[in-house]
C-alpha cells in the first residue's frame, strides 16, 4: 500500500491548526466526519457478537470505526470482563472491581470468529492487575483456541503491559501469535497524567522483551495525538518505540468520549498526518498507519501483511 502523495512535508514544518474550542456535541472539523455505513453485514455481525455474549473494544471504547469494521465483519474481541483495574484518563472502558474469568470464554471468541469468517483476528482486554499471571493465561488460551478452530487464522494480541513480566510475556508469545501490539498511547511528558497507573519506559520494555526473545512475531504500537504533545514529541516517541524494536505504528486522532474525559487540545490535519508518517517510515519502520481515524487495531489484517512483506517498509496515511 502506499501512502497519499504530493504530502512530503514533515509536520514540524506545518502550520498547526489552532486549538479548538469544539466539544462533544459541537461541530468536528470537516475531515472528522465520516458517513456511518449500514445495511445486512452490520446487523450480521452484531447479531453474532451479541449471541455469543462477547465484549468489544468497539463498543467499549467508543471507537469512531465501530460500524465501518462490524460493516466487513471485523470485531477487535476484548477478553477478561468489562472492567478494567486502572483508570486511563482517555479510555471510555469501564473500571472498577472485575469479576472471574469465563473458562468458556476463549472457545466463545473463536466461535465467533469462525461464524464472522474473518482471516486476522484481534485480542485485547481489559487490565487484570488483580491476576496472578497478569491474564497472559487468558490471552495464551485464547490464542491457542483460535487457531485451533481457524485454519490459517492468524491472530493479533492486544495486552495491557503485564508489569513488563518476562514470564507472563512469553506465555502469550508461547501461544503463536502473528503480532504482539502494545500501545504507547502518548509521548512520554504526558504519560503520567494520562496513564498514571502505567509507565512510558515499561511499555517500551515489553515491547523490547518481545523482540529480543520472539523475534519472528511482529510487533505494533499506537499513539493518540491531540492531547497537548508537540511534535518533536511525537517524533521521540517514534524514535523511542523504533529503537525497542517496534515493526508496525498506528497514529491517529484522540477524540473525547465523554465530557468526563480528558478535552482535545488540537486537531491535527489530514496532512499532518501524512507527514508523521513519512517520518515513522523513515526511522525504519516496516509499516505505518496515519490518519484521523486510525486505531490500534484498524485494518490490522492489512498492516500484519505489509510488515511481513520481505523488504516491505510500506507506508499507509489514512484520509477516510
Amino acid at each position: 500500500m502506499s501512502k497519499t502523495t504530493g504530502q512530503d512535508d514533515r509536520a514540524a514544518d506545518l502550520e498547526p491548526s489552532p486549538a479548538p474550542t469544539d466539544r462533544p456535541g459541537r461541530r468536528l472539523p470537516p475531515w472528522l466526519k465520516k458517513r456511518l455505513p449500514a445495511g445486512k453485514t452490520l446487523a450480521e455481525t452484531t447479531r453474532s457478537v451479541r449471541s455469543a455474549g462477547l465484549a468489544t473494544v468497539c463498543e467499549a471504547a467508543r471507537c469512531p470505526n465501530h460500524a465501518e469494521c462490524w460493516s466487513r465483519r471485523v470485531v477487535t474481541f476484548m477478553i477478561m470482563g468489562r472492567h478494567c483495574t486502572r483508570r486511563c484518563a482517555f479510555c471510555a472502558v469501564d473500571h472498577g472491581a472485575p469479576g472471574p474469568l469465563d473458562p468458556d470464554e476463549p472457545r466463545r471468541v473463536a466461535e465467533a470468529a469462525a461464524e464472522l469468517g474473518v482471516r486476522h483476528v484481534v485480542v485485547t482486554s481489559v487490565t487484570r492487575d488483580d491476576l496472578s499471571d497478569e491474564g497472559a493465561g487468558a490471552f495464551a488460551r485464547t490464542v491457542e483456541a483460535l487457531r485451533a478452530r481457524l485454519d490459517s487464522v492468524t491472530v493479533e494480541v492486544l495486552p495491557p503491559d503485564m508489569h513488563a513480566r518476562i514470564d507472563c510475556i512469553d506465555r502469550v508469545c508461547a501461544a503463536g501469535p502473528a503480532v504482539f501490539n502494545h500501545n504507547l498511547e502518548t509521548v512520554a511528558s504526558l504519560a503520567p497524567r494520562i496513564r498514571p497507573q502505567a509507565d512510558y519506559a515499561r511499555s517500551l520494555e515489553v515491547l523490547r522483551i518481545v523482540k529480543r526473545r520472539h523475534p519472528d512475531i511482529v510487533t505494533k504500537t499506537g499513539l493518540m495525538v491531540g492531547l497537548g504533545e508537540t511534535v518533536d514529541e511525537i517524533h521521540a516517541a517514534l524514535a523511542d518505540a523504533r529503537a525497542a524494536g517496534c515493526d508496525v505504528v498506528t497514529i491517529g486522532q484522540y477524540l473525547q468520549p465523554t465530557r468526563t474525559h480528558l478535552p482535545v487540545v488540537r486537531y491535527y490535519r489530514p496532512e499532518e498526518f501524512d507527514a508523521l508518517a513519512d517520518r515513522a517510515r523513515d526511522l525504519g519502520f516496516a509499516s505505518v498507519m496515519s490518519g484521523p481515524f486510525v486505531r490500534s487495531s484498524y485494518r490490522a489484517g492489512e498492516a500484519m501483511v505489509d510488515a511481513q512483506c520481505v523488504g516491505g517498509a510500506g507506508s499507509t496515511s489514512v484520509r477516510e
